[in-house]
């Protein structure tokens, strides 16, 4: 018997507990209770769906504002948590205890209290009666125990922390000591109030992140889940290391469905993970691959384990800027890791397992490919094109048009399908597998690529909310769950109407509530995670922790990043991606700004968002707390710590990416062209292929240590080609502040100045800092200062400013009255930094050469 075998039932339900306890609740009971249990996670997701729908305005009835809807959405989480999660392991898991029944019953109600005295509380706004400190408290108390239970003792210990922070403010010592808020203020502020625990993080929640889970959830209980496993196998499992490429790919597609690391792991990996043992992979390389490949899941839009929504808020930005911005380091990342297996593969010259697609010659493979892109683009572009083309035609008819012309390529992928056997969900633990024979494969499942590429439509080029965009794909969902039996089985010619509309009920019934049940960790973490940013807005720590954080650091930007980087690890080692992401953003993204400033480096917003959410997506990997570790290693058969530092080794790409994008940020396609970010794409992926090569110490054959150092600087010369050409020449000239008039007159229309600014901060306090200046359109210096919005006066070698209109860009940019201007860096014509790439790319060519070589006479005696 195998050891896969050995462990089959007993791993199955572990993993099954495992992702329970950190996803969904661990609790199942039977009779009513389960039944209650399951109802209301399925009525919570109808009235997310109601919600996000144009069905409230239409109808005139169900409109609710906001904040009544994060309340009651709040209610259902908490109501759920109780019953779902139970309080200690040694908690029944088959029945729910009386005092959780009390328990879920008063926190739904504290939940509810914004909602259903929210006329009597707008009347009274920052005087809360005995009524509402009461409930408030008792809310909160009730938040934190369903924080431990839903997501373990760390964040809850954290929020604590701060509320005891907020009390204790003039007992606090040196810097961390402030005036103090009161029982009653405090209250006001967290749970009476939209700055704390009713946030933007929990606005969010409820309008956005709800229904991308919950549209997930029913993709993967329609079956889209099993096809992109079986799409991924058939494409790349017959090459070298194949089953652990196709574990890439399929949790990168997987990653559309599951925003969780953990349960994206699982999913794939108890058919990936055996898979890869069986070519030759360790256990403990197997099951890190399957954890690289699943935490990047959500890093890859459109949604980023929920944080693309936290993002538009906190960045303010659109979403669509957020997946453009996000969209080129995961791919990179993804296209590294997949470079990563492969060049295991060749250390360990592993084979692939037998293809069962018929052998075509290499040119007919590639006619195949180009002729299935072409097809493709020329689709797109007849729908885009002929779409607007219709619509000024149509008017308010077009969504009907666009619905009924949904459904026959609906009807007409189901009639495709019908020709080809149904996809099977494989046992991993057999020992003989064949692979799906790529054609039928996926062709038989198409039908789950139309509500994503409704979902991608609405949001890109309809340019609807994120909210209504995840509606309408939904709504699709829904009907593809319904109908994809019955019409398949009239295709096939084997219809049995009622069951198998009757099994349609049944899987979209379990969406609901695997989608509910999904969320009430995300939707606990954000009303949480709210408490520790109503503290910092409360307190005023945030300016503390700048100036500790800069003490630390002695001002020096890169030491920044490192200690926000370890501390995002160490958040994240206890916290939910969510939730580390909504402290750390709230704590240390405004630090880093700032900072930067100060000391010549203006780092755009975005950048740092995806900085810190990075470093808080790696803690599900690194030990001693990386989850997804634990769970793969369960899988695998391998040890978890071992699991966990080969996964850490892996994705070293992961943790370099944030520090060249915060200091090259054309790597986020900011203020880039087309043909730019074409460009980037391909020189950025090369570097990230050599950074992979040096890391694992063998591209064509084993590096030596020198091979490994020179691969090193190359990849980091092509990533950031302006470190070297500056030391060449600087990009800035400085001139004196009274001639800024002058220089402003002089530079190009499309170009910047870079300024440094003396005065005072919101607070008074003397502050030196650096920004960005978008040269004003005019003809002449003293017309773009006009545009500008501000005057200047001269005193001596020193530019005051002397007025600033209300709403101007010069407003909008950050100068003040009596502000110094005291350097202005005007651009100079130079050499491009991508000359640089020139001699890195022939450093590269010289490391290939000495390898071939090395290469070439290892193998001559083995032939001779």
């Amino acid at each position: 018997m195998t050891e896969d075998k050995k462990r089959g039932p007993e791993t199955e339900v572990d993993l099954e507990d495992m992702v329970a306890s950190t996803d969904s609740g661990a609790r199942k009971p039977a009779g009513m209770p389960g039944k209650l249990l399951v109802s209301i996670a399925a009525v919570w997701s109808l009235f997310q769906l109601w919600i996000s729908s144009p069905l409230p305005f239409m109808m005139g009835f169900g409109v609710f504002n906001a904040t009544e809807s994060r309340s009651i959405h709040l209610a259902f989480a908490l109501f759920l948590a109780y019953m779902a999660y139970p309080a200690l392991k040694r908690s029944p898991r088959d029945r729910i205890p009386i005092q959780d029944w009390i328990l879920a019953a008063l926190a739904a109600c504290a939940g509810a209290y914004m909602f259903v005295f929210y006329e009597q509380l707008a009347q009274r706004p920052g005087a809360p009666i005995l009524q509402d400190v009461i409930v408030g408290v008792v809310g909160i108390l009730l938040l934190l125990e369903a924080t431990r239970r839903a997501l373990g003792p760390p964040l809850m210990i954290i929020a604590s922390i701060f509320i005891f922070y907020s009390l204790a403010g003039p007992w606090m010592p040196g810097i961390l000591a402030h005036g103090g808020v009161s029982l009653a203020g405090l209250i006001n502020h967290q749970w009476l109030t939209t700055q704390g625990v009713f946030g933007i993080a929990l606005g969010v929640s409820t309008s956005f992140v709800f229904l991308f889970v919950l549209f997930g959830a029913l993709l993967d209980k329609a079956g889209a889940g099993n096809y992109f496993i079986k799409v991924a196998f058939s494409m790349l499992g017959h090459y070298k290391g194949g089953p652990a490429k196709a574990a890439v790919v399929a949790s990168g597609m997987t990653g559309l469905i599951s925003g969780s690391s953990i349960a994206n792991t699982v999913t794939t990996g108890t058919f990936t993970i055996p898979m890869m043992k069986r070519v030759g992979f360790s256990s403990e390389k197997a099951g890190a691959v399957e954890v690289s490949s699943s935490v990047n899941g959500q890093i890859m839009p459109p949604v980023m384990g929920a944080a693309a929504f936290l993002m538009v808020e906190y960045v303010g930005i659109s979403y669509v800027e957020v997946i453009k911005h996000a969209f080129l380091p995961a791919l990179i990342s993804y296209i590294a890791l997949i470079y990563i297996v492969h060049l295991e593969a060749l250390k360990a010259n592993m084979q692939g397992l037998e293809s069962s697609n018929p052998a075509k010659p290499l040119v007919r493979k590639v006619v195949g490919f180009l002729g299935g892109l072409l097809l493709m683009m020329i689709t797109a572009l007849a729908v885009y094109y002929g779409l607007g083309w219709l619509k000024p035609v149509l008017g308010p008819a077009t969504p009907w048009l666009v619905a009924v012309a949904l459904v026959a390529i609906y009807v007409a992928l189901l009639k495709l399908a019908s020709g080809y056997p149904e996809l099977e969900v494989d046992d991993p633990n057999e020992p003989i597998f064949t692979l799906p024979q790529t054609r039928p494969t996926v062709l038989v499942g198409l039908q789950y690529i139309l509500p994503v590429v409704l979902l991608i439509w609405c949001l890109m080029v309809e340019r609807l909310s994120p909210g209504l965009s995840a509606f309408w794909a939904t709504v699709l969902m829904m009907f593809i769950m319904l109908t994809q039996r019955p019409i398949t089985a009239i295709f096939r010619q084997r219809s049995d109407f009622a069951a198998d509309v009757r099994e349609g009920f049944l899987d979209l019934w379990d969406g609901l509530v695997t989608g509910a049940r999904n969320m009430i960790g995300i939707g606990i973490a954000t009303a949480t995670a709210g408490i520790i940013v109503g503290a910092v807005s409360q307190t005023g720590v945030g300016l503390v922790l700048a100036d500790v954080v800069e003490t630390i650091s002695m001002g020096n930007l890169l030491l920044i990043l490192l200690f926000t980087a370890v501390l995002s690890l160490i958040l994240g080692m206890g916290l939910p991606t969510t939730a580390n992401y909504i402290v750390v953003s709230a704590l240390l993204a405004p630090v880093i700004v700032h900072l930067g400033e100060q000391n010549g480096l203006l780092v755009p917003l975005i950048a740092v968002h995806l900085f810190v959410f990075y470093f808080g997506i790696m803690a599900d990997v690194t030990p001693p707390v990386g989850l997804a570790s634990f769970a793969a290693a369960a899988v695998s058969g391998g040890d978890p710590i071992r699991t966990g530092f080969q996964a850490f080794y892996y994705s070293l790409r992961t943790a370099a990416l944030p520090f060249l994008f915060i200091f090259n940020t054309d790597l986020l396609l900011i203020d880039v062209s087309l043909m730019q970010g074409v460009l980037i794409f391909v020189v950025a992926t090369l570097a990230m292929l050599i950074f992979a090569a040096a890391t694992q110490g063998f591209m064509i054959t084993r590096n030596r240590w020198y091979e490994s150092v020179l691969l090193l600087l190359v990849a980091f010369t092509l990533f950031r080609p302006g470190f070297w050409m500056d030391m060449v020449h600087d990009p800035y000239r400085s001139i004196s502040p009274t001639q800024f008039v002058e220089a402003l007159g002089n530079v190009d229309g499309d170009s910047t100045l870079r300024l440094q600014i003396q005065g005072e901060d919101a607070y008074g306090d003397p502050m030196t800092t650096y920004m960005t200046m978008p040269v004003p359109d005019g003809e002449t210096g003293e017309e773009r200062l006009t545009n500008l919005g501000m005057e200047l006066r001269m005193e001596g070698e020193s530019a005051v400013v002397d007025m600033v209109t209300y709403g101007s860009q010069a407003s909008e940019l950050g100068f003040d009255f009596d502000q110094e201007i005291i350097e202005v860096l005007a651009p100079v014509d130079g050499w491009s930094k991508e000359w640089m790439w020139i001699p890195a790319f022939g450093v590269f060519a010289l490391v290939v050469m000495l390898q071939r070589r090395r290469r070439d006479r290892d193998v001559a005696p083995a032939t001779a």
